[in-house]
């Protein structure tokens, strides 16, 4: 694959992040322009490697060494094709996936990984950019009815499979607008919206309905939607937030990063009213002036500091529980595993201070009932995180944002109302057909498999998609 000695004759390239001075002062994507002769160099240091590991490392099994020599020999048509046969939205995956395949990448035993991520960006803009991508109506509707619960990159992916099986597909989204987590929990700075857009459209041509502000279990009966359809797709996620119940937790100014960041995204798409959203706070929460902290050392709290930075907040500290990972990969992470190593994000890049191995205990207020002080430890390892004596802490703070993951899908309303089985997770439980314990209904995304990425989220809408297909139908040609 690729060129036969490209490994050997060019060094692993990425895209440059823009100026720090310069992306913090807008909400345009980090990223700058890759040329295309840049990309086809990239491709050509993927090798002829027998078994291609970064096909384990993908969830979606993209065919990654055909479209990365399809990208150097200059054959994008082709390219895209692929890519296609696979993936949906690699213009969602080229911007925000973490790239498990790179960590999985042959030549990543010794050498830096082909920049698989890159090439899978620049496949699809390419395709875009000469009209390639076209709305791809069935030929045949079979007639049959499908709801989908949730427009995250779970319930698209599904759609856009079923309805090119032909089936009539209609998607309910209890905000404003559609894309969920690819919408509001993703900022601006790291995928523009206007690409969610695109999509849309495209998606909206081939004949797949959306149903904005349309909260099902609240303003639209569970039973409406049962009698109306002829089965029903749950793929709302795993919203609910881990909480940190310590002494202070009630004061004004401790938000969830969730509620940070889909405000802040509603504010870039020109959308004021936040409290028209049932799902957000009313609350206006912003950071600008204030002395932030961040609970929480993940992808959501990296967004919030970028967010922060962008508000020009006027210090940030984000503390994490887990110690801090070593520089180079971690030799309880070998190749080709996901790697514990410290990774260094755009936000990172642009300021504030990373704490590890750090506990709050307790949120102290002023007399008008807003939080002030945060009180914290430092700890030892996981799992029992215990105290180190004498390590105790007080700082100021203005604004708390406690972004330590999720423990699954909201437990209220739609679940209770259907009153599916839950596993020990407290996720959806499904068979290997992705049918909950109601039958006719099915669970995928983080909804089914707790909080997790957009790229396994696509995965599990297009396998659910083909077991729902299947169901109907007797059998399913989908991939």
């Amino acid at each position: 694959m690729g060129k036969v000695t490209g490994f050997k004759e060019y060094a692993r390239e990425t895209p440059p992040r823009r100026p720090v001075a310069e992306r913090v002062n807008d909400w345009f994507e980090v990223y700058a322009e890759f040329p295309e002769e840049k990309v086809r160099i990239q491709g050509a240091r993927c090798m002829d490697c027998g078994v291609p590991f970064c096909h384990t490392g993908c969830p979606l099994t993209n065919i990654i060494p055909d479209f990365n020599d399809l990208a150097y020999r200059d054959r994008w048509r082709e390219a895209i094709r692929v890519l296609h046969s696979t993936n949906n939205f690699p213009e969602f995956t080229g911007r925000v996936c973490p790239a498990p395949c790179e960590a999985a990448c042959v030549l990543g035993i010794n050498e830096p990984p082909v920049s698989i991520k890159a090439i899978e960006k620049a496949i699809i803009e390419h395709a875009f950019a000469e009209g390639w991508v076209r709305p791809e109506p069935p030929a045949v509707r079979t007639g049959k009815r499908v709801a989908i619960v949730g427009s995250g990159p779970a319930g698209l992916a599904a759609a856009q499979q079923l309805n090119r099986a032909g089936h009539w597909v209609t998607v309910f989204e209890k905000a404003d607008r559609p894309g969920g987590l690819l919408r509001y929990g993703i900022p601006d700075f790291k995928l523009e919206k206007r690409y969610i857009d695109r999509r849309l459209g495209q998606m909206m041509e081939e004949g797949v309905r959306f149903e904005t502000r349309s909260f099902v279990g609240r303003n639209v009966p569970v039973e409406d939607l049962r009698e109306e359809f002829d089965a029903l797709l749950l793929a709302g996620g795993a919203e609910q937030p881990r909480d940190l119940n310590v002494p202070g937790r009630h004061l004004k100014g401790i938000h969830f990063a969730m509620d940070f960041l889909a405000q802040q995204n509603k504010r870039v798409s020109g959308d004021r009213d936040l409290a028209a959203d049932p799902t957000r706070l009313g609350e206006e929460i912003l950071a600008t002036g204030k002395r932030v902290v961040i609970i929480g050392g993940g992808d959501t709290g990296a967004d919030c500091l970028g967010t922060c930075h962008r508000q020009k907040a006027r210090s940030v500290l984000q503390f994490e529980i887990l110690p801090k990972p070593p520089n180079e990969r971690s030799e309880l992470t070998p190749w080709p595993l996901w790697p514990l190593q410290l990774r260094v994000e755009s936000s990172h890049e642009e300021g504030g201070i990373r704490e590890w191995s750090v506990a709050t205990t307790e949120f102290l207020g002023d007399e008008s009932g807003h939080v002030r002080q945060l009180k914290a430890v430092r700890v030892g390892s996981p799992p029992k995180f215990e105290p180190i004596p004498g390590t105790e802490f007080t700082i100021d703070v203005d604004l708390v944002l406690l972004a330590m993951g999720f423990t699954g899908p909201v437990r209220g309303g739609l679940i209770e109302t259907l009153g599916l089985e839950l596993n020990e997770r407290g996720n959806v439980k499904t068979g290997e057909d992705y049918m909950s314990s109601v039958p006719g209904v099915f669970a995928a995304g983080d909804m089914r498999r707790g909080q997790s990425l957009v790229v396994w989220a696509i995965t599990e809408g297009r396998q659910a998609a083909r077991h729902i297909d299947a169901w109907l139908m007797g059998r399913s040609l989908l991939p």
